[in-house]
């Protein structure tokens, strides 16, 4: 190979016009200097070649037959650099066409390597796509964030990276040592330079033989060329809204078409658009308002367009129809995966959280609960600020299921991992809502699906949406402003912080009972599958919450602190449910209770009294359940008034946990009973 050269081709490819190709293999180069200063093609993120982010042209490995240079990227910092490498393909843009890229890695075993497609001539405005190779030898295509492709690569030996791109209908190809790896859509369909970073601590690699190709496209008279598919992958049974990206890569304007999608190959469903005004290499979508229900299995796609401008068949057909496949998850019946991410008002890099919080409750609202944890702002709840707090090391963080600490970008991820897992308990929530005296009686109930043994936890958490306040301690720090530390929901085009008036904070938790941790025991030492257990809360809303953005949540835990399965409800929801009584849990006992009830001593050896101070004549009853809910005694009081000790003879019971349900006139109050 020969030093780095731009050929304008004179021979015509597929598309009619001349191809442009580039290649390297850095011999030409002197060994220990920097490259930008060597080369008038490669560059770096600053622009000024020859800085402390170019990169050494080196001589300690190459790919090259009969060579011996090549260049090496390494960092020692947690967040990369400083090498920040760029190499443009061309003078501006390509947005169509058909492009090639190829370049040889060596990675060391166990370490990483990264680069990243720019899609505009100002770094870091677009980012077309990031490629990442882990320590574990996955390469992973991510597209806005999202991975829409994976691959292996061999360590310790140089392996060819290639990507091929059709701008025209925006499929992109993955081959790693001549094999295609697949194919995917690109949100961001338009490529102008390779950014080489190494991203982390681990990263160590070898860069040999870079070369590109590209091929112009010359615009036909008339041609409409479908560009995108736009529909987002979920969980089977979801349903999904779908839109086509249409481009005009004609040179006349574009004033109705006709488009059509098939799902699985079913019934086409067509949408005739008209009174339009498409210029050459503008783009339309077109949205379908009827959504498609994710089937199991891969689910494909295909849109085609047709009849631009009422004359039937365009300049070009191999670009009327484009495919796109989605395989949702299956998950498990009855699964609800909890997310739980540490906040605060004061975290500049807080609203990332924000924004991935609010991703999963849009794509996966029913099967997904998440939860706010505030820390020193007005929005804290204590305990669980300190529950959460001494599980996580920094700010923002998530835990999912309660497992690994993860940056909340990663949420999703370990959703999918979790919602296929069975869980052990089905939850219901139930409630009963005074809105006068805004008591909100929550009934948490779980039907085992599985026999369980050990320390089983419940946990009953508030939480608010479209929370906001006045003060300047609403005001969110954000890192994001300005957009130089990239696009974020939209905070990246608001100020720093962003005043508590734009501010609405969703997810937001407002109570925890009875603990972090939750009650021990809940199910009692043992259960079996199929029986079911009701645990009660209680809570007066402050007049400031709003009742309609109120969610609540039950939690299964398991004996390892793992979020085992859990429910999310509406109060609307718990209410259509209904309220059961069951086992009162925590500090939030039913805050309504007609009369003074005492259990005395707790915990008791031989015998324990109900205490009751009876303000009216009043029905009294009183049934003892073991914690695996089995009835042990009961008694019928009739009419009492006054005060009563009600004894309870314990001296046959098992050494354990109990529950005494003392009724009176009908309103149960459920006391925890320890028997020594």
């Amino acid at each position: 190979m020969k030093k780095a050269t731009l050929l304008i081709a004179c021979i015509c490819f597929a598309f009619g016009a001349n191809a442009q190709t580039f290649s390297d293999d850095f011999e030409a180069y002197t060994s220990g200097i920097k490259l930008g200063p060597q080369s008038p093609n490669w560059g770096t993120w600053s622009g000024a070649g020859g800085g402390t982010d170019d990169v050494n042209v080196v001589t300690t490995d190459n790919h090259t037959t009969g060579g011996t240079k090549s260049i090496y990227f390494q960092s020692t910092s947690a967040t990369g650099g400083p090498s920040d490498v760029v190499l443009p393909f061309g003078a501006s843009p390509l947005t169509t066409g058909q492009f090639s890229f190829t370049s040889w890695f060596k990675i060391p075993t166990g370490k990483t390597a990264y680069f990243n497609f720019q899609g505009n001539a100002t770094m870091g405005n677009m980012y077309t796509l990031d490629c990442f190779m882990d320590n574990a030898g996955n390469i992973a295509i991510q597209n806005s964030g999202t991975t829409v492709l994976t691959a292996t690569h061999p360590f310790g030996a140089w392996f060819e990276l290639k990507i091929n791109a059709n701008l025209n209908t925006n499929t992109w190809e993955l081959l790693i040592d001549g094999v295609s790896a697949g194919t995917w859509s690109n949100a961001n369909n338009q490529v102008y330079a390779i950014d080489i970073y190494p991203a982390d601590a681990s990263a160590r690699y070898w860069v040999d033989d870079v070369s590109y190709n590209v091929v112009p496209y010359t615009l036909p008279a008339v041609n409409g060329a479908n560009n995108l598919i736009s529909v987002t992958n979920g969980l089977v049974g979801q349903q999904r809204n779908l839109g086509v990206k249409m481009r005009n890569l004609g040179t006349t304007t574009i004033t109705s078409f006709d488009m059509s999608v098939t799902h699985n190959g079913g019934a086409p469903v067509v949408q005739n658009i008209t009174g339009v005004s498409i210029a050459s290499l503008a783009t339309y979508t077109v949205n379908y308002p009827a959504p498609f229900t994710l089937a199991a299995g891969v689910n494909t796609f295909t849109a085609t367009i047709s009849n631009v401008n009422g004359a039937g068949a365009d300049g070009d057909g191999s670009d009327d129809m484009i495919t796109q496949t989605v395989t949702p998850v299956q998950p498990a019946a009855g699964k609800v995966v909890v997310a739980e991410e540490g906040t605060g008002t004061w975290c500049q890099w807080c609203p990332r959280g924000a924004v991935y919080m609010d991703m999963m409750t849009a794509k996966y609202d029913a099967y997904y609960a998440g939860i706010a944890v505030h820390n020193s702002d007005p929005m804290t709840v204590t305990a669980y600020d300190a529950g959460i707090g001494a599980l996580i090391s920094g700010y923002p963080s998530a835990l999912v299921d309660r497992g690994a600490v993860i940056d909340p970008s990663a949420i999703e991820g370990d959703f999918l991992n979790r919602i296929v897992i069975a869980p052990e308990g089905m939850i219901v929530n139930g409630a009963i809502y005074n809105s006068t005296t805004r008591l909100l009686k929550v009934s948490i109930t779980t039907t085992l699906a599985a026999n369980i043994s050990g320390d089983y936890k419940v946990v009953c958490v508030i939480t608010e949406d479209s929370v906001s306040g006045t003060t300047s301690a609403y005001n969110q720090s954000n890192a994001y402003s300005g957009g130089a530390n990239g696009v974020m929901g939209g905070f990246e085009s608001l100020a720093n912080p962003v005043p508590a008036a734009l501010m609405n904070y969703n997810h937001v938790a407002r109570a925890l009972s009875p603990s972090f941790a939750g009650m021990s025991y809940a199910y009692g030492a043992s259960a079996t599958s199929g029986q079911v257990f009701t645990h009660n809360f209680s809570y007066t809303l402050p007049a400031a919450w709003d009742v309609n953005q109120i969610h609540i949540i039950g939690m299964m835990i398991e004996p390892s602190g793992v979020i085992n399965n859990a429910g999310t409800a509406t109060i609307a929801e718990a209410v259509t449910n209904g309220w059961l009584p069951g086992i009162s849990v925590g500090v939030n006992t039913i805050a309504d209770a007609p009369d003074a009830i005492q259990l005395m001593p707790n915990p008791a050896n031989a015998l324990t009294n109900v205490a009751l101070n009876l303000k009216n004549d009043s029905e009294v009853s009183m049934e003892v359940y073991a914690a695996n809910g089995k009835l042990v005694a009961s008694k019928a009081y009739g009419r009492l008034n006054g005060a009563y000790n009600l004894p309870i003879d314990t001296q046959e019971y098992a050494k354990g946990i109990y529950f005494v349900k003392v009724s009176v006139d009908g309103q149960p109050t459920i006391l925890k009973l320890i028997k020594e």
